[in-house]
């Protein structure tokens, strides 16, 4: 077995990965950093998500790095795509042109932004990315981590890696789980919380956000590029949860804040896939226009397909034996391929008839080859139990307005980042009863606390992802892609911080003129912005 050393050790390639190890080289720290699918990038990229971001991102919100990333996905198309004057003369160019986000892109797009970020640290070895490989095992010394153990998804061979922090980037906490680290997973209930949204009742630790196996199409209506019938496609085309207003696979669903039946189908124009903005599913998350480029050169968009209609409710992946979760996670390709096949066979045409054959998968702009994204979307993690938890009465309107408290979120003298986001909770797996519809209230822009991002006693892990202290009611809002980078980039600057000072995390949370040098560091060399202005913090989201 190889044994390696290193400075911090980053366990999880996704956006809070990649932004944590970022931070840590870029003050002075050796880094390990390791990911279990083939491409960086977690969200924008294995698992085929754009950017969820807020309406100021172009202005602020977001950490130097993160407007980095943005910038260098929009010049890779100005340097490599013949896009016509408009598109290369936009300022903000969305090279997708999705309603989603203002910088919708191709999955692997994102990966090249990334290892431009990553090219000038990996060039001598001060960053090292170890892919394709999953920790299997945590070594702990009392109240510290001290190595984990790696295992190839390629080979099956085993190497571990020591370092004196390290750090939980993985999409479902992981680490915390090999560790034994304290952690919590799924609903707690309003008596623990006092949360308005929270569930009567015990807490329900199985009760935990659907997750996703996102696809990527594009249309060519003269095609018949349908699918194989999925082994369990009968069961997908009459799968109907008792919180849903009919079969999954339709073009009904409920609005997310209502909960009334709405009808949305995938194209509601007959010229959606060629750049037409009409507001439909197409359009959403369209990751490639072809009206960016000359009339004729492109046949067709490219949307990704991340629909209430594949949304896995039917269980969790955390607090379940190994082989119940990879059962759920083959059900949920089949739920997300019988989809497809049900659009390709079965679905109500604007013409009158019945199925788009012409929906071709597109597994080759994600890297597979089946269409299907690398890796499902995760919603939901394992979260530590933390020195401070984010609680709904900190950011959700109503919940402080009913509480008395003031208009806006609230201010935390440990901030170490903002972020954006309504309270955004997909249907969960429920209980007994079957899956719960959505979650989705108001809230106010927020800040992000230090005390979320350190264990109550573990000294020298850290989490950089979805893991940190937040109920699962506020990981409704602190789950989106630049509040995920946020999130790994202030931790990465916390390990190499106190590796640089001689400090450790506590301390630099706990001690005033600690915690001054390191907001300092955070944005002063790398660029964070730690408040909102104050028109921008008391605005509903």
């Amino acid at each position: 077995m190889t044994v390696q050393e290193t400075d911090v050790l980053v366990v999880g390639g996704g956006l809070g990965g990649v932004a944590a190890a970022l931070a840590a080289v870029r003050l002075g720290r050796r880094v390990v950093l390791t990911e279990e699918s083939p491409w960086l990038g977690g969200q924008i990229t294995s698992q085929a998500v754009p950017p969820d971001e807020h309406p100021w991102i172009e202005q602020q919100g977001a950490t130097r790095s993160y407007r980095r990333l943005r910038q260098n996905i929009r010049e890779f198309y100005r340097r490599n795509y013949d896009l016509n004057e408009d598109a290369r003369t936009a300022p903000l160019l969305n090279p997708g042109g999705g309603a989603v986000s203002a910088v919708c892109h191709e999955p692997r797009v994102g990966v090249i932004a990334i290892e431009e970020l990553l090219a000038p640290y990996r060039a001598d070895a001060q960053l090292r990315v170890v892919e394709q490989h999953e920790p299997v095992a945590v070594h702990t010394d009392g109240d510290r981590v001290s190595a984990v153990t790696l295992r190839s998804k390629v080979s099956g061979d085993e190497s571990t890696v020591s370092a004196p922090y390290v750090l939980d980037a993985t999409e479902l906490g992981d680490v915390l789980e090999l560790a034994g680290i304290e952690h919590v997973t799924g609903a707690e209930s309003r008596d623990e919380t006092g949360e308005l949204h929270a569930p009567d009742g015990p807490a329900n630790p199985l009760d935990q956000q659907s997750f996703t196996w996102c696809f990527a199409m594009d249309y060519h209506p003269d095609g018949d590029f349908t699918i194989d019938r999925p082994i369990d496609y009968a069961f997908w085309r009459d799968y109907r949860p008792a919180c849903w207003p009919g079969p999954l696979l339709s073009w009904q669903d409920v609005h997310p804040r209502t909960l009334a039946p709405r009808h949305q189908a995938v194209f509601e124009h007959e010229d959606s896939p060629r750049g037409h903005p009409a507001p439909d599913r197409w359009n959403y998350r369209r990751v490639f226009s072809a009206a960016h480029y000359e009339p004729g050169r492109y046949r067709s968009d490219i949307s990704l397909v991340n629909w209430p209609q594949i949304d896995y409710m039917a269980g969790p992946l955390t607090g379940v034996d190994e082989q119940t979760r990879q059962r759920h996670l083959a059900a949920s390709r089949q739920h997300s391929l019988s989809f497809l096949y049900w659009m390709q066979t079965e679905a109500p045409r604007l013409d009158g008839g019945t199925g788009y054959p012409g929906l071709r998968p597109r597994g080759d702009v994600l890297g597979t080859g089946d269409g299907l994204a690398m890796r499902p979307y995760i919603r939901e993690s394992r979260r530590i139990q933390a020195e401070f938890t984010v609680l709904e009465q900190h950011v959700g309107v109503e919940a402080r307005a009913q509480a008395g408290l003031p208009v806006g979120s609230e201010i935390f003298p440990d901030s170490v980042g903002v972020g954006s986001y309504r309270i955004d909770l997909h249907p969960s797996t429920g209980g007994p009863d079957g899956p719960h519809s959505y979650i989705d209230i108001a809230d106010y822009p927020f800040q992000i606390p230090l005390g979320a991002l350190i264990p109550r006693r573990v000294e020298n892990l850290l989490p950089a992802n979805k893991n940190i202290g937040t109920t699962h009611i506020t990981n409704g809002c602190y789950r989106l892609h630049p509040v995920e980078w946020n999130i790994g980039e202030a931790a990465g600057a916390l390990a190499a911080h106190c590796l640089n000072t001689g400090t450790v995390p506590r301390k630099v949370r706990n001690d005033p003129a600690c915690l001054e040098a390191f907001q300092h560091v955070l944005t002063g060399v790398l660029g964070f912005q730690l408040g909102w202005p104050e028109h921008v913090r008391t605005a509903r989201q």
